[in-house]
């Protein structure tokens, strides 16, 4: 029989009192404000009652519109944290000079760091970019919902669960202090021991999945579900872009499950993957991270080289110029997006060969996304170009990710990136991508399909408020740190010796306190649109003008999408419609089959994030009751043949009536 010290040990594994950061002022303080939010948060909904309606509508929803907007709030949630570490890092640099040590010790810093790189990358631009495309892709094509939206609803509460232990690790236990991708030795049991590492490790395991899934689901989706008429060559390119990005993600993320796996085993049960000892190899894990990592950068960007092509061609009243070309580059960069990855280390050794390959194939990968700025910049060429905000954030996009990529460029070529090589040049090249093209291209999407997904236009004047403080604040931000970089300051530095380096950084400091601005004004402009909402209202549906088949629907969309499923003639659907003065039938209506909501989803990802805790702490009994519960919940749902339910042909009528008439008048 176990004694009571063995019990203890059973149960709550490495989890002491100690792991509770009362030394930490900040944490606590940090913890304080989101304890108190957090409690003014469930009163509210209490107060409200909204329980029923949170639990019923959303939380259990399988409707990808529903998913599509969640993954988006998400996303912005998260934004709002990794921001804060981002503010953190640049104040302490800002003045962390010569006898002054800053408010950061390197302890923390390094957390920080790690926390910022995996919260962005992971928790922002992933959720906003799947959230547009379970939001969009199935719209455009004319389907009623993804091909499987039960495991739509898994997906989405995977990737929270994820989240949700990347932020409990600020205030039980610590994060990683590695660096964003965990780089063995350092990753490893001896220069890790803390349980930092296995938060990174199953906060990724976990979300990868739900990841992994949604790449499986939307790929099917746009193979099988495409309204009639739908070629491959009449997809709008918004749906191509994610198409290609899923067939990434399907290739990419299994590579990342089995790194951090053996990761994982090099931990916890003593095996030598990435050791020194025993055949092990610390450069076989940067191979396998980075083969899972470049195509990340692609997962992330192409999906939004889908949206600057709606939004272009949208606001300059024309046809997208070469749509061929847009969708062989897509396809291109798809696959060179694998042969680029050792650029990433060109310092390793592996001699002049490799190094040319790796170089001459990132260049090369250059001319497809050059080619589609090229397109963009022709479909404006004597358009009638109207700057409503998605288009001012498509302009943005087109000047900063453009400087990007010549610093890209640059960093190809192997004696440049010697010299280059882990500085801050490097840091402000990949912000300039990421930022540019990421997060401007979400913003973007959100100012573009807002009034699709709410019934309402974003205000504008809080919308362009936000869009010259982030752009402005994106060049004083990053540009000083292409100039660091050039005097060869490292990255990853959270003290300096030379004075002279400081205006340098306090220039930086300004342009994150700019960027602080441009998040608050978005924040400003969300509940300043909501409070105006009926004064923002559109009643066509289509406030842009739209020329995809989303537009074809009321703003927002009904439960079903479709009453029925459209016919397409040309690439541009709902441009054509519109011009042949397409009139929705008003009979011959029948009933629509609608799936039930499940609450499997949500219950399974949260055993699922139990278990991740119970690992990270090496709480065993904790890990196998929960894995145990976890399985029951996947047999039950397995066996749960609930009714699907179907909306009357009388409901679909009454809807479509009364869109119609909106519609005629719009036409």
């Amino acid at each position: 029989m176990l004694d009571h010290i063995d019990l203890t040990k059973l149960i709550f594994g490495r989890l002491t009192w100690d792991a509770i950061p009362f030394h930490e002022p900040i944490l606590l303080a940090t913890f304080a404000m989101v304890g108190l939010g957090g409690i003014a948060l469930v009163a509210a909904l209490t107060y409200f009652r909204v329980w029923g309606t949170l639990w019923r509508d959303w939380i259990t929803s399988i409707d990808h519109k529903k998913i599509g907007i969640m993954y988006m709030i998400l996303g912005l949630v998260m934004l709002l944290r990794g921001f804060a570490d981002a503010l953190m890092m640049r104040t302490q640099q800002a003045i962390a000079f010569g006898d002054n040590a800053g408010f950061l010790p390197p302890h923390h810093y390094d957390q920080i760091f790690t926390a910022h790189g995996v919260i962005m990358i992971f928790f922002v631009a992933m959720p906003f970019v799947t959230g547009l495309m379970n939001y969009v892709v199935p719209l455009q094509i004319g389907a009623r919902d993804v091909a499987f939206p039960f495991l739509n609803n898994f997906s989405f509460w995977m990737t929270t669960m994820g989240a949700a232990l990347v932020m409990a690790s600020l205030f039980v236990g610590e994060f990683a202090r590695t660096g964003w991708l965990a780089y063995p030795p350092l990753s490893g049991i001896v220069g890790s021991p803390d349980v930092g590492v296995d938060y990174y490790i199953w906060s990724l395991q976990i979300a990868g999945v739900g990841t992994l899934l949604s790449g499986v689901n939307l790929i099917a989706t746009i193979v099988k579900m495409r309204a009639p008429g739908m070629t491959w060559m009449k997809m709008p390119v918004f749906t191509w872009t994610a198409l290609c990005t899923n067939i990434l993600i399907v290739a990419a993320f299994p590579v990342l499950t089995a790194v951090l796996a053996m990761l994982s085993l090099d931990r916890m049960a003593g095996f030598n993957f990435f050791t020194t000892e025993l055949g092990g190899n610390a450069m076989m894990y940067v191979n396998l991270i980075w083969i899972w990592g470049h195509p990340e950068v692609y997962i992330l960007i192409l999906p939004l080289f889908g949206v600057f092509s709606e939004v272009v061609a949208t606001f300059s009243s024309k046809r997208l110029f070469g749509y061929a070309s847009m969708v062989y580059a897509t396809c291109v960069i798809m696959i060179l997006s694998y042969l680029v990855w050792l650029h990433h280390f060109f310092t390793m050794g592996s001699g002049a060969s490799v190094n040319s390959f790796f170089g001459i194939t990132t260049m090369i990968i250059s001319i497809p996304t050059g080619a589609k700025i090229f397109n963009w910049l022709f479909t404006m060429y004597r358009g009638r170009i109207r700057f409503e905000l998605p288009m001012l954030w498509t302009i943005g996009f087109m000047v900063t990710f453009t400087i990007g990529g010549m610093t890209g460029v640059l960093l190809a070529v192997p004696p440049a990136d010697f010299v280059l090589h882990n500085s801050l040049f490097l840091i402000a090249h990949f912000h300039n991508v990421i930022i540019g093209g990421v997060v401007f291209g979400v913003f973007a999407a959100i100012n573009y399909w807002y009034p699709k997904a709410f019934g309402y236009k974003l205000d504008a004047f809080w919308g362009k408020c936000s869009f010259w403080f982030w752009f402005v604040g994106f060049y004083l931000a990053f540009m000083p740190l292409y100039v660091l970089g050039l005097m060869g300051v490292t990255r990853r530095v959270n003290h300096f010796e030379d004075p002279s380096l400081q205006i340098w950084t306090i220039i930086a400091w300004f342009g994150a306190v700019s960027i602080a601005l441009g998040i608050g004004s978005m924040l400003i402009q969300f509940f300043v649109s909501y409070r105006n909402r009926h004064a923002l209202r559109d009643v066509t549906g289509d406030p842009w003008g739209g020329r995809t088949l989303e537009w074809s629907t009321s703003s927002p969309p009904p439960d079903y999408n479709f009453a029925f499923t459209p016919q397409v003639h040309e690439l541009d659907a709902w441009t054509d419609m519109k011009k042949h003065g397409y009139q929705r039938p008003t009979s011959g209506f029948t009933k629509i089959h609608m799936p039930k909501n499940t609450w499997a989803g949500f219950v399974i990802a949260a055993l699922s994030a139990l278990v991740g805790f119970g690992l990270i702490w090496q709480m065993w009994l904790v890990a196998g009751i929960g894995f145990a519960i976890m399985m029951i919940a996947i047999i039950v749902h397995t066996f749960n043949y609930k009714r699907d339910y179907y909306i009357p042909t009388e409901e679909v009528v009454r809807t479509e009536d009364a869109y119609t008439k909106l519609l005629s008048s719009h036409v």
